[in-house]
């Protein structure tokens, strides 16, 4: 089983038992979506000692955990999920990480982001309308697939440039899974 350096921050137990069953690591678990000074400065402790990797749920409350933790941390590492792969298989539970299959996870953990200031931003919404996503019928499935494509998770038009930056894709991996979305879409 792959050991991994890292503290992967979670959600919850249902994750970390779910993250645990694909690789072998610690968790820092949130409890959800409440997080406290003394957590972020626990946190931030972890990221100097040992590194973090953020992994929460594909939703809003997941998403506000990132961006919480990427504001009070410098310098973490992220791992994604796509939406349909954190699908409960009950009727009932929410969306998350707990029902991610261990092969998802380890892809996961395996395709990271680096956080990074973006001193000079590389993607502004123009090069996002130009390569159709944002402003026409298909641009949100086509930014759900870029997402998936380059594993930074979805974003809208303005979340996406952000991601672009922080996550520092470059216009050659960009241009590729711009590429690669439409000639899915020429396949359909």
């Amino acid at each position: 089983m792959t050991k991994i350096k890292e503290v992967i921050v979670v959600e919850g137990k249902d994750d970390t038992k779910q993250v645990q069953k694909a690789v072998d690591a610690d968790t820092y678990e949130t409890n959800g979506s409440a997080l406290n000074a003394s957590d972020l400065a626990r946190l931030k402790k972890l990221q100097r000692s040992r590194g973090l990797i953020v992994f929460t749920d594909p939703d809003f409350n997941g998403e506000r955990l990132r961006k919480m933790i990427s504001a009070a941390v410098p310098g973490i590492k992220h791992a994604f999920i796509r939406r349909d792969q954190g699908v409960p298989n009950e009727a009932h539970g929410s969306l998350g990480v707990e029902h991610a299959d261990p092969a998802v996870i380890k892809a996961a953990l395996k395709h990271l982001y680096t956080q990074a200031p973006a001193a000079n931003p590389l993607f502004s919404q123009r090069d996002l309308q130009a390569a159709g996503l944002t402003g026409q019928q298909n641009s949100k499935r086509r930014r759900e697939r870029l997402g998936q494509i380059l594993g930074i998770g979805y974003g809208n038009g303005k979340q996406l440039v952000h991601r672009l930056n922080m996550f520092q894709v470059t216009a050659d991996q960009f241009t590729a899974a711009v590429k690669q979305i439409y000639q899915e879409e020429s396949n359909e």
